[in-house]
């Protein structure tokens, strides 16, 4: 593989790629704004100037001062060029620390900086900040502006989920070519030219197409915020841990950051993944983290309707225990979920198996569109798992459970996780049954019909996998803990199957994985 010198280092390149990809690629960061590895090149912002030292020269004319004749005497001085756009040639040499390259910088910063809002205490970019960042790496000085900055509207709402800020804005384009190259959809330009620069909407239109959020992630100074984030935390405050998304069969990789403090997630950001998602990430995906606090179980509870009440751990299991024996095997319906992990779902087949029945169906949410960028047209990040689970053959969904209900083909049902297509009017027949065990993490159209409804921890909580639509087994650990009492499914399940009298010969989740075909070590 071809190299070229990089401050003294040897970097190895591919063919067409440039001296910022190729220092990026092994971790090597060339100051830059308007650069993304997943975007086209603009080199607009000229933060990557670097030094080429090696070969023919370039130099630009310059006057400069001469003490001893008092006088401005002709000379030159190294033309500098953006790393972004340099293509990497072998046995080339460049410099991005040079004297003559930290003075480019430090006017870049300058300029940069000279009519921006001095409102760090309140912009939620601070902390993330690559003008705060740089100024401190590559500046250092005090501003020399002394007269009134140039001011620009604040506050500015572009759709649902993004608020503008022009007086922030560095104007890198970086938001205009995410909905060009990414979202494919112009919506985003920009209008007049230096100070008066700013970003704008395309006449009668919003940022609302389905990844208005990358707009605001690659936004490298405060410019753009989201709606959901705005004001809610500071990232100081976040740690962060990879998860992988729970919107759709594409599997998105993802940062979750979250306030240890208060054991809450405040946001996701997209993972880098080539093999995946990229460097992206659609808006239903970054806001499915709200599901983790919201309509949570925590308590057991037996009875329906008005009957319903918290019961204790222990006997909710015996409850569910009691219900589940008085079915005979071959009239019992176990349901998957497509929610949930593989491992869960493996229990809960390897518990059916115990149990004597063959009758497994699959709980999957619907009402979903996708599309040819990012979004996978199932809204179930697991179903290829939980098929895979059962042993990689078709199965069926709760609608045939329903009619095999009111055929009577079916007297009792035990259940994972709380997602369906079916609303809560569509279950009516399970409430006929005395005997339907849900074991959720939240609440739902399948646990509102059950008769011992037993909590499981969340996706954030648990160590895992998903298999997407490519066939890739992904797997994740917790980011939280769980709440005090709340064990993972495949925990709940094994507990289940004890109180039964069934040992289904796992007691860790290496030991159950033993049962899977996908290597899942291999994707951590």
């Amino acid at each position: 593989m071809p190299t070229f010198k990089l401050d003294g280092r040897e970097i190895s390149f591919e063919p067409g790629e440039t001296v910022i990809q190729a220092a990026w690629r092994v971790g090597i960061e060339i100051p830059h704004y308007c650069w993304h590895p997943g975007l086209s090149v603009a080199a607009n912002c000229r933060m990557c100037l670097v030094h080429i030292t090696s070969g023919r020269q370039m130099a630009m004319p310059q006057l400069e001062w001469d003490d001893e004749t008092g006088e401005y005497v002709p000379t030159t001085k190294p033309k500098l060029q953006p790393a972004c756009q340099l293509a990497a040639e072998e046995n080339m040499e460049v410099s991005s620390t040079s004297d003559v390259v930290k003075e480019a910088q430090a006017s870049v910063q300058e300029f940069l900086l000279l009519n921006h809002p001095v409102d760090c205490p309140i912009c939620d970019q601070a902390g993330e900040c690559k003008l705060q960042d740089y100024y401190y790496s590559h500046q250092a000085t005090l501003k020399r502006k002394l007269t009134e900055p140039v001011h620009k509207p604040k506050g500015v709402r572009f759709g649902p989920t993004i608020v503008y800020d022009a007086e922030r804005c560095i104007m890198c384009t970086r938001c205009i070519r995410v909905c060009d190259e990414v979202a494919k959809d112009h919506v985003l330009d920009m209008r007049e030219r230096g100070n008066e620069n700013e970003i704008i909407l395309a006449p009668g239109r919003e940022l609302d197409h389905r990844y208005t959020l990358m707009t605001e992630h690659v936004c490298p100074v405060g410019a753009l915020t989201s709606s959901d984030f705005r004001f809610k935390a500071r990232v100081w405050f976040l740690k962060s841990a990879p998860s992988v998304c729970t919107g759709c069969a594409t599997g998105c990789n993802s940062h979750a950051d979250y306030d240890p403090r208060y054991g809450k997630v405040y946001r996701l950001r997209p993972r880098d993944n080539p093999d995946v998602n990229k460097f992206w990430m659609c808006d239903d995906g970054m806001m499915t983290y709200t599901r983790h606090d919201t309509d949570r179980l925590l308590m057991p509870t037996a009875g329906r309707g008005d009957e319903r009440e918290p019961v204790l751990d222990d006997e909710a299991f015996w409850l569910a225990a009691e219900q589940l024996r008085k079915v005979e095997g071959s009239k019992l319906a176990v349901v998957l979920s497509a929610q949930s992990t593989t491992e869960d779902n493996l229990a809960l087949v390897t518990l059916a198996q115990a149990l004597g029945t063959g009758h497994l169906y699959l709980a999957a949410l619907g009402g979903w569109e996708g599309d040819d960028i990012l979004r996978s047209d199932d809204n179930n990040p697991n179903r290829a798992g939980a098929i895979q689970a059962a042993g990689g053959g078709p199965l069926k969904t709760v609608a045939d459970l329903l009619d095999e209900v009111q055929a009577g083909v079916i007297q009792g049902v035990l259940a994972l996780g709380w997602a369906t297509a079916e609303r809560l009017e569509e279950l009516a027949p399970l409430v006929a049954l005395d005997s339907v065990v849900s074991l959720t993490s939240h609440v739902g159209a399948l646990p509102a019909v059950a008769s011992v409804a037993i909590p499981v921890a969340d996706i954030y909580e648990i160590e895992g996998s998903f298999v997407n639509d490519k066939g890739m087994a992904q797997a994740f650990k917790p980011v939280l803990p769980a709440p005090v009492g709340v064990e993972p499914g495949w925990k709940a399940i094994a507990a289940l199957a004890s109180q039964l009298g069934h040992d289904l010969g796992f007691q860790d989740l290496q030991a159950l994985r033993q049962g899977l075909t996908t290597d899942v070590e291999a994707a951590q």
